[in-house]
């Protein structure tokens, strides 16, 4: 794998972390966190699809390695979603009435 073939996967992985988050409506950080949320809700997203079951919707294949667009986006938004429940246990509701 070259690094052009890493840097277009990272990019793909940053893009599918920040719809996640966005779809949760909870944002960890800027763009190299979303990126580490796309590649671990990419594992995530796969692993849920192996539990049950469930093939591989949408894959772009970038230096022969195949990346799940649609596993990656719902691992993603999963991921996102826990931890902003572990945040929001750690430091509290945000608004105060």
């Amino acid at each position: 794998m070259s690094a052009l073939s890493v840097v277009i996967l990272l990019v793909i992985a940053a893009i599918c972390g920040s719809l996640g988050q966005s779809l949760v409506g909870y944002s960890v950080g800027g763009c190299l966190t979303s990126m580490v949320v796309g590649l671990i809700g990419a594992y995530l997203g796969l692993w849920v699809a192996g539990r049950f079951h469930l093939p591989e919707i949408f894959a772009i294949d970038v230096g022969g390695e195949r990346f799940p667009i649609i596993w990656s986006i719902i691992g993603s938004a999963i991921f996102a979603a826990i931890l902003g429940l572990i945040n929001r246990g750690i430091r509290g509701p945000r608004y105060v009435e």
